[in-house]
């Protein structure tokens, strides 16, 4: 699948490079402050309620097997039809997730956040675990931790579509939409709220750079034939 794979190594490159490292730079700042603060804490204790926490919760699950049938999903569709903008979209949704997890879990190999507690039954809420890290690699494993990756690929993936598709404002608010709702119920369920503002930041860092990669590939392939 040449189209999947489309500059996907100067496209990492691209997303740790220039004005985008600043960003990782600010997810990290941002963090910082919202867990030095208490706000993490404070958006466990008074915000993790059995209403909303039911209501969030399929975000979990959303998030886990939407970036895996959208993009085969729309791949079938594309062939079918025979679509070139549908291919090329398909191939940059998936390659927006893949590098959106793989970012994503690159800075849980080092940062090794413990997460919220009570998460299937995990730790006690007694004291604040949001300022708990174990920096190291590692230290935490990557199913858990800072940023989101749930978020991030939610994010990736929905800022890929904004770029793709500038002039079509349902499908661009369609995906920020699916993005917020993934995050803020992680934020609630599995994670703490900086994992989720972190994740949103570097998910949207991710998205713009594989967006405006295969726009490009689209209009190149438009313009040749």
């Amino acid at each position: 699948m040449p189209g999947f794979f489309h500059k996907i190594f100067q496209n990492v490159k691209n997303i740790f490079s220039g004005r985008n490292l600043l960003w990782h730079l600010g997810a990290i700042f941002l963090t910082y402050i919202f867990v030095k603060s208490g706000f993490d804490w404070f958006c466990f204790s008074h915000f993790r309620i059995p209403g909303l926490v039911y209501f969030l919760f399929p975000a979990v699950i959303l998030g886990g097997l939407l970036p895996i049938l959208a993009p085969l999903t729309i791949f079938l569709l594309g062939a079918i039809r025979k679509n070139r903008k549908i291919l090329n979209t398909s191939f940059a949704l998936g390659q927006a997730a893949l590098l959106g997890l793989l970012v994503s879990d690159f800075f849980k190999t080092f940062t090794g956040r413990v997460p919220p507690p009570e998460i299937f039954g995990r730790g006690s809420s007694a004291f604040d675990a949001s300022q708990v890290f174990h920096f190291g690699f590692l230290q935490g494993g990557v199913f858990w931790g800072w940023p989101s990756s749930h978020t991030t690929v939610a994010f990736a993936m929905a800022m890929a579509l904004y770029i793709l598709y500038p002039k079509n404002k349902a499908i661009g608010f369609a995906a920020i939409i699916y993005a917020f709702y993934v995050g803020l119920g992680v934020s609630l369920t599995i994670h703490w709220f900086s994992d989720f503002a972190a994740g949103a930041i570097i998910g949207s860092v991710v998205g713009s750079v594989v967006g405006k990669s295969f726009l490009e590939r689209y209009n190149t392939a438009k313009k040749a034939s």
